[in-house]
């Protein structure tokens, strides 16, 4: 893998001589007491400013400090008028823009598209502090408040919206976020290594407009290089000869048994007669880029669409990846490789930064929930490579597991200990994007550099990687035994396919870390939806709910495991979310907040709910299409089959199960899915002239309820 400079090795800008900022600065009041005449850098957020390595603006604005910058915040903003983005001055490198650490629109409205009136990164929860699009709009106010200075963007929302994108919420393809902001460049997923090299480049006197060869980066070029080989791929179907490539599922194990990872040995491939380039790893320092098909026709293409939404994610593995390229009118949104991911080390320098841990104090008694959610708990890595199609971690983080050290995170549980107010021995999570993927890799580092894989885990485990839980459970056990710690909980994602291949990973968790209950991610129980979310089947989940129960039993405890569950998911039919609820009330669960699937930027699932095509596999006008549960009835159906239990999705459920020929599931037995008749609402007796004054304490009108009648 590419070797870049280390992240802490950067020549330090002379501002240095500041030191350390207790907080970032939020007003000039504060610059003043800093001895600041100016910020060298201003960060616009849509987030409450909390300096905790959990809040991205924290990360970045200590990460610069470091370096020696002064670096000012300006937080959630009234976008109304370019004076709150005046507030600090002029800065004299450039602004960088963030949505914060949710997309402003996924914030803003439910999967009903229903407007959120609450907005947990806000002080007091209260909605409507950010704008829509907030990294559009907060752009264009910094170029109204000083014309000149460069804008950066990146934070997810900026990230998930570097190519063109399916926009859920106006029903249409927007083009690029570097065109609508016109930002100077763009950075996407993890920021750290990009956000150093361009504040280094710009205090040199480059403008960001020119820094077109930086991972993780997007900028827009108004012509192509002559001197870079083009791989064509802005077509699905293409006269001559078709060269096979790897499939992104092949079972790379053979490359380890021969020690090679010849990626021209020739392997049976589904996908070769659609796929019309050759995916090759990059050959030296030859300069290669992959031309997707246009914003304009993938805008009028839903399957060309799908089939861009498939090139760009097989082209995220840091060790191969190509460039990639999209033309927007006259002009190209140039995306550079993905960043190399952090080293233990540098993690490690990233997460022990001069944080308060605190909200800033400008927020006085206000309660911050995201805030409270977290302010106990530990980031113990970062990444995911289960690639679940509709979650948009992997677009942003990687697929490359970056763990810190065992004694960075213990310096830290140490540091909440002594020094977060209210901390009463319990660490509230000690985990991740997903809690049991802490030092899982590939086994080998040139099987890794071949490896196009959209997950490592599915359709099933590859055999390269590492599944031994023991430096997590070594954690586990060190973390639990510090003196002041009383409970140590995991509160974070868990992959169970995963954990079953380590029992004693599952007893640890299970004896010690969960506070009576475990929440766990099935999904579905069927497989034309479990297929299109790249998710294992039941089967696996029988077998982890079989170790909860033996060791919750030996550990003398009653806990439960809560399965989550996705309806209305691409691939879902109306028969699937019944088999789904039938499932449910046979395991006597009843969901109290359920999740309708909801189409977030990028995700592989949100292509195939704009294209109904399947671009984990082969893309084609001929290709079988995906059952889309559209509509806000169908939708409606479908969550409603989750709740099964409640009686006001019984008239809809009765109706859909009539339609559908299933009028046997009606009625009051255990294998009935809802009852024949409504209740009726339990109402008071209300004394009518002339009746008696008494009235029996407590006598409420009872009908029939819905449910069986009582033997008397």
């Amino acid at each position: 893998m590419q070797i870049e400079t280390p992240l802490f090795s950067y020549p330090k800008y002379w501002a240095e001589c500041y030191g350390i900022a207790p907080f970032l600065p939020m007003s000039r009041e504060e610059m003043d007491q800093l001895g600041w005449d100016s910020c060298d850098i201003i960060i616009v957020c849509g987030d409450a400013y909390v300096d905790h390595p959990s809040f991205g603006m924290a990360v970045i604005g200590r990460l610069l400090e470091s370096q020696g910058f002064r670096v000012g915040i300006i937080a959630q903003p009234d976008w109304t008028s370019k004076d709150a983005f005046q507030k600090l001055g002029k800065p004299n490198l450039f602004f960088a823009v963030s949505a914060g650490n949710m997309d402003s629109m996924i914030n803003r409205y439910t999967s009903d598209l229903k407007i959120r009136h609450d907005d947990a990164y806000t002080p007091n929860n209260e909605g409507g502090k950010r704008p829509d699009r907030a990294v559009t709009v907060y752009s264009q106010r910094c170029r109204e408040a000083y014309k000149g200075v460069p804008i950066v963007i990146g934070g997810i929302e900026a990230s998930l919206r570097r190519i063109a994108q399916y926009d859920y919420w106006s029903n249409k393809v927007k083009r690029s976020v570097l065109l609508d902001s016109k930002a100077d460049i763009l950075l996407y997923g993890n920021a750290e290594r990009a956000i150093s090299e361009i504040a280094l480049r710009i205090s040199r006197g480059e403008h960001p407009k020119d820094m077109t060869n930086i991972r993780g980066t997007a900028c827009l070029v108004k012509q192509l290089p002559e001197n870079w080989e083009q791989k064509d791929s802005s077509r699905i179907d293409k006269p001559g000869k078709i060269e096979a490539h790897t499939n992104p599922y092949i079972d790379t194990s053979a490359a380890s048994e021969n020690n090679s990872c010849d990626s021209k040995k020739s392997t049976k491939n589904e996908d070769a007669e659609v796929d019309v380039i050759r995916f090759l790893p990059i050959k030296g320092n030859k300069e290669e880029y992959i031309l997707l098909p246009s914003f304009e026709k993938v805008t009028k293409d839903p399957v060309l669409y799908a089939h861009t939404s498939r090139v760009l994610h097989l082209e995220t593995n840091p060790a191969n990846a190509l460039t990639i390229v999209q033309p927007h009118d006259n002009r190209y949104v140039w995306v550079n490789p993905p960043p190399i991911p952090l080293s233990t080390n540098e993690l490690d320098g990233v997460f022990e930064q001069n944080y308060q841990r605190v909200p800033h104090p400008a927020y006085g008694d206000a309660k911050i929930p995201a805030y409270d959610m977290i302010r106990f708990s530990v980031n113990i890595m970062r990444g995911c490579f289960g690639g679940c199609s509709f979650c948009s971690i992997t677009e942003h983080e990687g697929r490359v597991i970056q763990s810190r050290s065992e004694d960075s995170i213990i310096r830290e549980i140490e540091k909440i200990r002594d020094t977060t107010p209210g901390f009463t021995g319990t660490i509230s999570d000690l985990g991740g994007p997903t809690a049991n993927m802490y030092e899982l890799n590939c086994k080998s580092e040139e099987i890794h550099k071949s490896c196009r894989r959209l997950s490592c885990v599915y359709p099933s485990i590859c055999k390269n990687l590492i599944t031994d839980h023991s430096p997590t459970t070594q954690l586990y056990r060190r973390a639990r035994a510090l003196p002041g710690i009383k409970r140590i909980f995991v509160a974070s994602g868990l992959r169970y396919d995963l954990a079953v291949e380590d029992p004693e990973y599952v007893k640890e968790l299970i004896t010690h870390h969960v506070g009576g209950y475990l929440k766990i991610a099935p999904e579905h129980t069927e497989g034309g939806p479990l297929s299109k979310m790249m998710k294992p089947g039941m089967e696996t989940y029988h077998r982890f709910k079989a170790l909860f129960e033996k060791f919750s039993l030996e550990a003398g405890k009653k806990q439960f495991l809560i399965p989550y569950f996705i309806s209305a998911h691409p691939g879902t039919r109306d028969e699937d979310m019944m088999n789904l609820a039938l499932w449910l009330k046979e395991n006597s669960y009843r969901a109290d907040q359920v999740q309708n699937f909801y189409p977030s930027p990028m995700a592989s699932a949100t292509a195939m709910y704009y294209s109904e095509r399947d671009p984990l596999h082969r893309v084609g006008y001929k290709t079988d299409k995906v059952s889309i549960p559209r509509g806000a009835k169908q939708r409606r159906l479908h969550k409603a089959f989750l709740r099964y239990h409640d009686p006001d999705n019984w008239p809809l459920l009765r109706e859909t199960l009539k339609s559908m020929g299933k009028s046997h599931l009606i009625g009051y037995g255990k294998k009935h899915l809802v009852p024949p008749t409504q209740p009726v609402r339990p109402t008071r007796n209300i004394k009518k002239a002339g009746a008696p004054s008494k009235i029996r304490k407590g006598n409420i009108q009872t009908q029939h309820t819905g449910l069986p009648p009582r033997k008397r």
